[in-house]
């Protein structure tokens, strides 16, 4: 199980790294631009607000496993990817529909899992 975990926590921290990363090295035009004809408008200073927390949970999501310091940042990260995740799946159902919200809603069950998982690895060290 914890092979499985840190696997799944790897992925998440690609796709977010580089989700956030891009937000981050875009210029806010450049974000406001890039949404679909249908989707809702999100300001350019939230998309990068959005970035830096997505960045800051991959380093929750890898960090505290690696080091070994502070192993319940973990969970805390993957719950607030979590939310972001929720935030997309109904922006993204409200906009343009519900075939376009999958792929968020995938990646906000992995992170209910890596959430759940490590909470459960944590209660069993204690």
């Amino acid at each position: 199980m914890n092979a499985l975990l840190w696997v799944v926590q790897v992925l998440l921290a690609l796709l977010f790294l580089f989700a956030g990363g891009t937000k981050l090295i875009m210029s806010t035009q450049q974000l406001e631009s890039m949404a679909p004809p249908n989707a809702i408008h999100l300001p350019g200073l939230f998309l990068k607000f959005i970035g830096v927390v997505e960045v800051l949970g991959v380093l929750g999501l890898i960090l505290p496993g690696l080091t070994k310091i502070r192993r319940n940042l973990t969970p805390l990260s993957a719950i607030g990817l979590l939310i972001i995740m929720i935030g997309a799946v109904v922006i993204t159902v409200m906009g343009q529909g519900a075939r376009d919200a999958i792929m968020p809603l995938i990646t906000g069950l992995l992170c209910a899992f890596v959430a759940y998982g490590r909470r459960l690895a944590i209660v069993c060290l204690i």
